[in-house]
C-alpha cells in the first residue's frame, strides 16, 4: 500500500485555499459521466486508423491502395499522393513545430513508424484491418540509430537557454582541486505513456472545424492547426474538456492532423486514436543521455569547478534537445564552472518534453556525482550541500526569490533518521537483503506565462470562471476553484470553472510546472476587479457582471530573479546481492515549493513525481534494434513502470516557502517531484552495496555482474 502524507505546519488555513479539497469533477470521473476525447458520441463519425512505416530511412515506392479500398466499410486511404497540402514552415508558438505532424506531404520516411497513411472507415474495426492489410512499398536506404558518447557529429545546440555557459578557467580550478571526481552517466530511452491514448475528432460545422482532443492546451493546439491549415484562428475551436494524462506528449501531433485531412476530404466526423504502441513511435519520448560530470573540490568539499556535460539524441527532421547541464547552473556553483548540451541526428522519432526535462536526467548525473564527492571528501552528503549552498545563480547571477533547499534538508533528515546513518557501505542487513539509504537535492523552474480569464458574477449570486486551462490530471481545474473562491471571497461551491476551450481565449498550455500558477494569476486579476465592482452595489443583470483580465503585463513587470521550486529526496533501499534484485523500502520528499493551493492534489502531484523517480531509477527502458531501427517491446509487456509493488511506502510534505516579490506566491509541483528521485535510490543502492551504478536503469543483471558486498 501507498501511503503519503502532507502538512501545514503551524501555518495557519484561511480561505479555501490550503484546504484539502476533492475534486471538483471526481464523481463525474468515477462515475463515467466525465467523457474523454475517445468517447464523445457524434452522428456519422467515420474512423481513421494511421499505418506506419516498417523502415527506418528511405522513400515511399508505391502504395497499394485499391485492394484497401475494396474492403467492407472503407471510405478512403489518405497518403502522400492525395492528401490535402498544408503549411510546414509557419513559427508557432513554441517556435517551429515537429515536422511528423505534417503529415503525408512527401515520400521520405526518416525513421521506423512515420505516418504513410491513413486508413478511414465505418468502423474502428475495419479501420484497423484495413490499415493492416495496406501494402507499402519502399526504397530502403541505410539508417543510423546508433547512439554513444563518442559520436563525432554531435554539436551544440541553444534551446530554451544557451548551449554552452562558462566562467574561470575548468582545467586549471581542477587540476587545483584536493579531490576530483570524473564519472560518465547515462540514462535511456524514456516514454510517457500516459493512461488515456492520444485520440482526436475532427468535424467542420457551418465553415467552423472543431477538433475534439486530448491535449495539454487548446489555444496551442487550435493555433497550430489554423497555421498549418492556413486557417483564420476564429474559424478552428478545439476542444479538451478530460485529459487522462500527458506528462509533455499532448501538443500537436500526427493524429489530429490526420483527423483533420480526413475530415476535409470526407466532409463527415473522423476520430483517430492511436495505439499504444504507435504511442512509442509519433508521441515523443525522452532522449537517451550520457553525461559526464567533473567536480574539483578542496579537501573540506568547497568547490573549486564543476564541468556538466551532455549529449542528447534528436532526429533528421527536427531538433529537441534534453538539456541535461540544466540543474548545475541552478544548484552549485564554483569558481570555474562550465556546462553545455549537444545534440547528435539520428533515424529516429524526435524527443520532446517529459516530465522534468533536462533536470529528471540532469539531476541524476549531478547528484550521484556530488554523493561521491561527498564519498571522497569523507563529509556527509547533506553538508557537502551546505557547504555549497549559492548566494546567487551561479550562471545568472541573480538573486533568489527564495531557495529554502536547505530547509527541506533539514526537516527531511529529521523525519528520515538521516543522523542515525552509518556513512560506510555494505554494512547493514536484513536477512539476504543490504540495506541502504541515500539522499539528493531537487530543483525545477517556477514560470508564469501571459494568460486570460473572465470572471461573472451570476444574478443567481454565483460566479462562473472561464479560463483555457487544461487539467492532464493534476487537479488543476479543482485549484483554480479555490483560488477563485477565495479571491471572490466566498464558498468554492458557489463557483464553477470552465476549461478546455480554445474559445475561452489565450492562455498558457499545461507545461512547465507553470499552468496552475499562470492560469492562477489571471482569474485572481479577474475577480479582484469584479469584487471591486460589486462592492458598488448597482445590482446584477440577468446576464451577469463579466471582468477579463490578461496578464501580459503584470508578468513582464516582476523582477528579474531565480525562481525554482527546491526539494530534498530520500530513498531506503534493500538490494539482494544474489537475485540482484532492489527494493525500494521508503522515500521521504520535502519540497519548498510556494503556496500549496491544495494539499490532496499537490501530494498526488508529489508522490507521483517520486512514483516515476523510482520507476526511472529501476525499470523504464526502451530499447532500439540496431538491424531494424525500431523497438524492442514497444508496450507495456516490454516497457516496464513501477507498479504498486514497486512503491510500499512514500511520503510527501514541504516547507514553508514565500517569494516577498510575488503577487501569486505559486510556484509548480508538476515536476520537481520527479527531479533528484532517481539519484536518491542510485545512492542509496550504492550505500547499500558499495558499487556505485552510474547507468540507469539499475537492473538485477546491472548489479550481479558490478558484485558488491556479499
Amino acid at each position: 500500500m501507498t501511503t503519503a502524507t502532507t502538512t501545514t505546519g503551524t501555518r495557519a488555513v484561511k480561505g479555501s485555499v490550503g484546504s484539502a479539497h476533492t475534486r471538483v469533477e471526481g464523481r463525474d470521473k468515477v462515475t463515467g459521466a466525465a467523457r474523454y476525447a475517445g468517447e464523445i458520441p457524434f452522428a456519422e463519425l467515420a474512423h481513421g486508423w494511421l499505418a506506419l512505416s516498417t523502415v527506418a530511412r528511405g522513400r515511399i515506392r508505391s502504395v497499394d491502395t485499391a485492394p484497401v479500398l475494396a474492403m467492407p466499410g472503407v471510405l478512403a486511404v489518405l497518403h502522400h499522393e492525395n492528401a490535402p497540402r498544408v503549411d510546414t514552415d509557419y513559427v508557432g508558438l513554441l517556435g517551429t513545430p515537429d515536422p511528423t505532424a505534417a503529415v503525408f506531404q512527401h515520400d521520405r520516411v526518416p525513421h521506423m513508424g512515420w505516418p504513410v497513411a491513413l486508413v478511414v472507415a465505418e468502423t474502428s474495426e475495419q479501420a484497423r484491418e484495413a490499415a493492416e492489410a495496406l501494402v507499402v512499398h519502399y526504397e530502403q536506404e541505410p539508417h543510423d540509430v546508433a547512439f554513444s558518447a563518442d559520436r563525432s557529429d554531435a554539436y551544440p545546440l541553444d534551446n530554451f537557454g544557451p548551449a554552452v555557459t562558462q566562467k574561470g578557467d575548468l582545467e586549471t580550478g581542477l587540476a587545483a582541486s584536493a579531490v576530483v571526481v570524473d564519472a560518465e552517466y547515462t540514462t535511456p530511452e524514456e516514454h510517457h505513456n500516459p493512461m488515456e491514448p492520444h485520440a482526436a475528432t475532427a468535424l467542420w460545422d457551418g465553415g467552423r472545424l472543431e477538433v475534439v482532443d486530448s491535449n495539454q492546451g487548446t489555444f496551442w493546439v487550435a493555433s497550430e492547426i489554423a497555421n498549418m491549415f492556413s486557417l483564420d484562428p476564429a474559424s478552428v475551436r478545439v476542444r479538451s474538456e478530460h485529459v487522462g494524462g500527458g506528462f509533455g506528449s499532448k501538443g500537436l501531433r500526427a493524429h489530429q492532423v490526420a483527423a483533420v485531412m480526413a475530415a476535409t476530404v470526407l466532409q463527415r466526423p473522423v476520430r483517430v486514436v492511436m495505439t499504444r504502441r504507435q504511442m512509442f513511435s509519433l508521441t515523443g519520448y525522452r532522449s537517451p543521455t550520457t553525461q559526464r560530470v567533473r567536480l574539483g573540490a578542496d579537501a573540506d568539499g568547497r568547490l573549486r569547478a564543476l564541468d556538466h556535460s551532455s549529449l542528447s539524441l534528436t532526429s533528421t527532421v527536427h531538433e529537441f534537445i534534453e538539456a541535461c547541464a540544466a540543474p548545475a547552473r541552478v544548484m552549485y556553483d564554483a569558481d570555474a564552472h562550465h556546462t553545455a548540451n549537444r545534440l547528435v541526428r539520428l533515424d529516429v522519432p524526435t524527443p520532446t518534453f517529459m516530465r522534468a526535462p533536462g533536470e529528471a536526467p540532469g539531476s541524476f548525473a549531478l547528484e550521484s556525482a556530488l554523493d561521491e564527492l561527498a564519498e571522497k571528501c569523507g563529509i556527509d552528503p547533506i553538508e557537502l550541500r551546505v557547504r555549497n549552498e549559492p548566494e546567487r545563480g551561479p550562471v545568472s547571477g541573480l538573486p533568489f526569490s527564495s531557495r529554502n533547499l536547505l530547509a527541506c534538508f533539514r526537516e527531511g533528515a529529521r523525519r528520515f533518521g538521516w543522523a542515525d546513518r552509518d556513512p560506510r557501505p555494505g554494512l547493514r542487513r536484513d536477512g539476504r537483503w543490504l540495506l541502504g539509504t541515500g539522499t539528493a537535492a531537487a530543483s525545477f523552474g517556477s514560470a508564469a506565462m501571459p494568460s486570460t480569464a473572465a470572471v461573472t458574477a451570476e444574478a443567481d449570486g454565483t460566479f462562473t470562471v472561464r479560463v483555457n486551462a487544461a487539467d492532464i490530471g493534476t487537479g488543476a481545474r479543482t485549484a483554480l476553484t479555490l483560488v477563485a473562491a477565495d479571491a471572490l471571497e466566498t464558498a468554492p461551491d458557489q463557483v464553477r470553472v470552465h476549461i478546455g476551450d480554445s474559445d475561452l481565449g489565450p492562455a498558457v498550455l499545461a507545461g512547465g510546472s507553470m499552468g496552475t500558477r499562470s492560469w492562477s494569476w489571471a482569474v485572481m486579476i479577474a475577480a479582484g476587479e469584479l469584487r471591486e465592482r460589486l462592492a458598488l452595489n448597482t445590482g446584477i443583470p440577468p446576464e451577469g457582471i463579466t471582468v477579463r483580465s490578461d496578464t501580459t503585463a503584470a508578468i513582464g513587470a516582476l523582477s528579474r530573479k531565480e525562481r525554482h521550486s527546491f526539494g530534498a529526496q530520500f530513498a531506503e533501499v534493500a538490494v539482494d546481492p544474489a537475485t540482484g534484485e532492489v527494493r525500494v523500502r521508503r522515500m521521504l520528499g520535502i519540497f519548498a515549493a510556494g503556496r500549496i493551493v491544495n494539499p490532496l492534489t499537490a501530494r498526488s502531484q508529489l508522490v507521483g513525481g517520486m512514483t516515476w523517480g523510482i520507476s526511472m531509477a529501476l525499470h523504464e527502458e526502451a530499447v532500439r534494434d540496431r538491424a531494424t531501427g525500431g523497438h524492442y517491446g514497444a508496450d507495456l509487456a516490454g516497457y516496464h513502470v513501477a507498479s504498486h509493488a514497486d512503491v510500499p511506502h512514500i511520503e510527501a510534505d514541504w516547507v514553508d516557502d514565500v517569494d516577498p516579490d510575488d503577487p501569486v506566491g505559486i510556484k509548480g509541483i508538476g515536476e520537481v517531484g520527479i527531479v533528484g528521485a532517481a539519484a536518491a535510490v542510485a545512492n542509496a543502492v550504492w550505500h547499500a552495496t558499495g558499487v556505485r551504478h552510474r547507468d540507469l536503469p539499475i537492473r538485477p543483471d546491472r548489479v550481479l555482474t558490478a558484485g558488491g558486498h556479499a
